[in-house]
């Protein structure tokens, strides 16, 4: 096999034959080429799919990574808004604790509530104690609203009871001033014939202010036989006192009166002989000895 190149050399013809050894040479080189060309080609190509592939795994995974991000971010902020609720709760269960105290007059060192509770004990094995947090806060939740609930029954219960106590009279109806007669039997000031006498007197100054030994709603302001001028009021649970022989009433029925006000002044109208006030008593609708009630304090 003879290869033959014709061309020009300076304008000369130039005629150039190759053999075959020649020419098996570089056919072989150009085959060569040609090879080595295609495979660097499909190696390129390859690196180049494989790289491709492995910025799509990684835009994949960037993406799981912000969801689980935003996921965890998410949770914690609901479990964030969870115990800020719950430590509103304690502060809530804190402030009733205190007032409970306040009110039955408990040993604040012994129910403080602006310390935490004293807690001990030997701790289980982490595998007897390993529960979910959500679990955990779940039960603690339950735990505090329980409390809640119990407190607030106990607040009702204390409430009621002070009350009763704010609403039972006690204490003299005047600020001064001194007992001229007992309740029970004596003879009567004016036919001297032993009679009941279902109350107690207390003398003074004439004018001088005669005040609520309870806080009620009046029930009557005005004259009555026997009593002259009477104020009446009513406590709740039952009590009910009255006033009589005043000189000048200072309330009129339906006000609402506190313990200490005054409602009257002191005088001697009505079947009296002399400045006074009649104080009465009743217990659902009984006069009793009112000795029990002046003699205790509030």
């Amino acid at each position: 096999m003879n290869i033959i190149f014709v061309g020009k050399y300076r304008g000369k013809p130039v005629r150039w034959q190759m053999g075959l050894t020649a020419s098996s040479v570089l056919l072989s080189g150009f085959m060569g080429l040609v090879a080595v060309a295609g495979y660097w080609w499909g190696t390129s190509t390859g690196q180049m799919d494989q790289l491709t592939g492995v910025e799509k795994e990684l835009v994949q995974q960037k993406e799981m990574i912000a969801k689980a991000r935003a996921n965890a971010q998410s949770e914690l902020d609901a479990l964030a808004a969870r115990l800020g609720l719950m430590q509103a709760h304690v502060t809530r269960l804190d402030a009733l604790g205190e007032r409970l105290v306040s009110i039955s007059k408990l040993d604040s060192k012994e129910f403080n509530f602006t310390h935490s509770p004293a807690l001990g004990g030997p701790r289980e094995p982490e595998s007897a104690v390993a529960v979910e947090f959500k679990n955990v806060l779940g039960d603690l939740s339950d735990q505090l609203d329980s409390r809640e609930q119990q407190l607030s029954i106990l607040e009702d219960v204390l409430m009621s009871k002070q009350i009763k106590q704010e609403t039972r009279p006690t204490g003299r109806p005047i600020k001064k001033g001194w007992t001229s007669s007992y309740y029970g039997k004596r003879a009567d000031p004016f036919t001297g014939k032993l009679e009941m006498h279902k109350g107690m007197d207390f003398a003074g100054r004439e004018g001088s202010e005669i005040i609520a030994v309870s806080s009620g709603v009046v029930t009557w302001a005005g004259s009555r036989y026997g009593y002259g001028n009477l104020v009446e009021i009513n406590h709740g649970h039952g009590y009910t006192t009255r006033y009589g022989h005043n000189a000048e009433i200072l309330v009129k029925v339906g006000d609402t009166v506190e313990k200490g006000q005054p409602i009257s002044l002191m005088g001697s109208t009505g079947r009296s002989t002399g400045p006074h006030v009649h104080f009465e008593v009743l217990l659902n609708d009984r006069q009793v000895d009112p000795i029990r009630f002046v003699q205790s304090s509030s």
